[in-house]
This record gives structure tokens, sequence and C-alpha cells, in this order.
């Protein structure tokens, strides 16, 4: 049988590949590397951190963002309540109503301590506030993944705002505590104005303790379970519901325990909020040398707190 021949057989290219990508081979780029290329023409890797002299920019650029999103947070909080922001000022007071009654009256510790009202909720509004940062400090990245996942935007953004969100909290509770001190004969004095340096430095720790907490919360969820079991521990050793020199001096302890429960970052906030505020609060049941203390623990806390967490930025919301 014959075979018939196509007079016009299809054109065969004679370059390898052809219709497929290019081969690297033969350009004038075929020597560089993937980062090389990416510097040439100026690319860059998706989420990659930034320095940190950018980073604080790129923060300070979304200032409006941060500070609308934390008040946003505290009024959707209770929004769903009969009561709505009257929570704001109810809850912690409640909280002092309860450890009034137990620590107070049935424990008696407010024995030797001179306006004990006062004295109390000043302690719970104070350890509140930084109770308040550890732990939405530790959910502030893992219980946003949706939106760290869809926009890109200075991670560090969500764990300041939400310090953000719980000092507003604490300057709404000032209020209640301020005619709970007129309520008592406690009237204002030149010593109030400290109250700015001591809630700004409680503020800077806060912040980097959050910083700290939303790093180490984004990648082990489960310490969002510990961290009520450590935060009331915490409480109980930083003076709230009783005075630390006295409860001190009814046990024999070694020296070194006294200066680690008086240096106690709370302890220490407690105490400079209490002298600022409550005349019966004297400097000679401060700890020595205090507002160095207080400046170390901000400076510690918020430098350390904000590096420890740029050092991971590229991988939040990743894996």
């Amino acid at each position: 049988m014959s075979q018939v021949l196509d007079p016009h057989p299809p054109r065969q290219d004679p370059t390898p590949g052809a219709g497929t990508a290019p081969a690297a081979t033969g350009g004038p780029d075929a020597h560089l590397s993937g980062a090389q290329l990416a510097a040439r023409y100026g690319l860059s890797v998706s989420g990659a951190r930034p320095p940190l002299a950018e980073y604080v920019r790129q923060l300070w650029g979304r200032r409006h963002f941060i500070l609308a999103f934390s008040t946003a947070k505290l009024t959707a909080q209770y929004s769903q309540a009969k009561l709505g922001q009257l929570w704001q000022v109810m809850t912690p007071l409640l909280n002092a109503g309860v450890y009034l009654l137990i620590f107070g009256l049935l424990l008696g510790t407010s024995r030797g301590v001179p306006d004990f009202v006062p004295f109390l909720v000043t302690g719970v509004f104070i350890f509140t506030f930084t109770q308040s940062c550890a732990m939405a400090g530790t959910r502030a990245i893992a219980g946003n993944l949706g939106l760290v996942r869809a926009l890109h935007f200075p991670r560090a953004s969500l764990p300041i705002s939400f310090t953000l969100q719980q000092l507003q909290q604490l300057l709404y509770s000032m209020i209640a505590l301020v005619v709970i001190l007129f309520a008592f004969g406690v009237w204002p004095q030149p010593s109030w104005v400290l109250v700015v340096p001591a809630l700004l430095l409680q503020f800077v720790f806060n912040t980097g303790l959050a910083l700290i907490l939303a790093r180490v919360g984004a990648k082990t969820p489960d310490v969002a379970q510990l961290m009520p079991f450590i935060t009331r521990t915490w409480m109980y050793t930083s003076g709230v519901m009783f005075s630390l020199p006295h409860m001190l001096a009814k046990h024999d302890l070694p020296s070194w325990v006294h200066t680690v429960l008086q240096c106690n970052p709370p302890a220490v906030f407690i105490d400079l909020m209490r002298f600022a505020l409550i005349d019966s609060f004297h400097s000679d049941q401060l700890p020595p040398h205090v507002w160095a203390i207080a400046l170390g623990w901000a400076l510690l806390s918020g430098v350390g707190g904000f590096v420890y967490f740029w050092k991971a930025e590229e991988r939040y919301g990743r894996g």
C-alpha cells in the first residue's frame, strides 16, 4: 500500500522548550541569584520585617487607626448590655466591693491601714489595668488572625491599641475612684499631679508586656488559658488587698523576698498611685528609689518588648 505524504508538514521549532518560559541560560541576568534579581528590579518579600526605624515610622503613620480601633473595641465591649458603658465603671467597683468584703471584713486585712477603702480601690483599679493589658495582649494576634492575614500593617498596632483601650477603661474608672476619695474625706492635694507620670510609666510597662505576650500567644495560643491563673497569683503578691510592709512584718522571711515583692512592677505602680492620691499613705511606705524602679521597669518592658515583638513581625499570621 502506498503512503500519502503531507506536502506541508508542520514546522518544527529548533529551539528546545519553545512555547514555555524562556530558559535561564543565555540571558543577561542568568548569573544573578534570586536575591540579586529582586534587588535589581526593586522587588521585596511580601510581609518581610522592615528595619526597626522604618517599623516605628510605619506605626506612627497608623496612629489614627490604632486610636480608632481601641475606641471602637471599648465601645463595642458592652454594646449588648442594657446598662451599656456604665459597666466600664461598675465592673471594677464590683470587684473592689468583693475584695472589701472578703479581705477587709472577713480576713481583717484592713487593720492597721488607714483609709482602707481608698487604699483597696486604688490597688484594684491599678492592678486591673496591668492585668487587662496582659490578657488582651495574649490574644492580640491569635484572636485577630483574619485581620492579620487580610491586611498589611505593622502588627504591633494590635497590642498597642488593646493597651490604649485598657487605658481608656482605667480613665473611666478613675472618675469613680475620685468620687470614693471624696466620700472618705480625701481631698485634692498637690501630690495628685504625680498621677500623670505614674500612669505614663505604667502605660509604657503595660504596652511592652502586651507586646511580649502577643508574640508568645501567637506562637502558643494555649498561654491564654494559663493567664488567669498567672495574673491571679500576681495579684496576691502585689499588695492589692493588703499592705505589703504590714504583711511582711508578720513573717520571718529573707530580706531578698521583701525586695522582690516590693519591687514587683504592679506593686511599684500601685504604691506610686496610693502615694499620689491618699494623704495617709506616706513616703516611708514606699520602697527605696521607687521612681527609679518604675522608670527601669517601664524602659525594660517597653523597649525590650517592642524589639522582641518586632523580631517576629514576618511570622505573625502564618502557619
